[in-house]
């Protein structure tokens, strides 16, 4: 059984959203990743400035330990956007089932204009989308309409975790 979620996507596709309300349905901890980057990514982003292969590393490291470190079960926010950061993440946690809302980019350009108080700044968002390298066929992954209300994607999470 997945112990383990993470759910994916580029900035405002409702991650973390999405990420809290299936912990607090399963009943297990929730890790909101933009917590884990440190300090030097959060400045970076904040300028405007899209990260690196060498700025996520200790990111998804953290990731990785918050999720291996958490009682039970665990669900994080966490951007993943190449197979490489989620093969890391594998290779740190084990098996993972990750989570990708799926949103048309005028929506995610719409939501981060009207975000406040959030240092990632809209103007990263086509370099995110076009990092962003959706699961592959070999990754155990599920995509869901992130437009939709979150009690849809919700139900749609739990039904892909319900036993055959």
């Amino acid at each position: 059984m997945v112990r383990a979620i993470v759910v994916m996507g580029v900035a405002g596709c409702g991650k973390s959203t999405l990420a809290a309300a299936l912990a607090e349905a399963l009943g297990w901890t929730f890790i909101e990743g933009d917590r884990c980057h440190p300090p030097a990514n959060v400045a970076k982003m904040a300028a405007g400035i899209a990260l690196d292969d060498a700025d996520r590393a200790p990111f998804l490291a953290a990731v990785g330990d918050a999720l291996v470190g958490a009682p039970g079960g665990a669900v994080a926010s966490c951007s993943a956007l190449r197979r490489r950061y989620r093969d890391a993440l594998r290779a740190r946690v084990g098996e993972i089932l990750f989570v990708l809302p799926v949103v048309p980019s005028d929506i995610l350009a719409a939501r981060l204009a009207a975000r406040r108080d959030h240092f990632m700044p809209g103007a990263l968002l086509e370099s995110q989308l076009a990092a962003l390298e959706p699961p592959e066929e070999d990754e155990r992954a599920l995509l869901v309409d992130g437009g939709a209300p979150v009690a849809a994607q919700l139900a749609a999470v739990c039904a892909a975790l319900a036993p055959a």
